[in-house]
């Protein structure tokens, strides 16, 4: 019982952490787009994107968690991600 309560936890945390994740993704996108940043700054914005895509995949695999299971239903509203 007491190791479910924590996944579900993780759970909740890892889609939160994973919704911020993809906004911020939408914002990077937005200033690329508006040309804003130059080419080292896009290729900085990548690379950070691109780790924290992989450490939010890495800590969801050490609790058993699948990129299925970070999208929450949100019944009526559908589905979060």
């Amino acid at each position: 019982m007491r190791i479910r309560k924590k996944n579900g936890l993780a759970q909740l945390v890892l889609t939160v952490v994973k919704l911020l994740h993809e906004l911020l993704e939408k914002q990077a996108i937005r200033r690329i787009d508006g040309g804003g940043l130059t080419d080292e700054e896009i290729e900085r914005l990548g690379f950070t994107l691109m780790r924290q895509s992989e450490e939010i995949a890495r800590i969801a695999r050490e609790f058993g968690l699948e990129s299925d299971d970070l999208n929450l239903d949100l019944g009526p509203l559908g589905k979060l991600l």
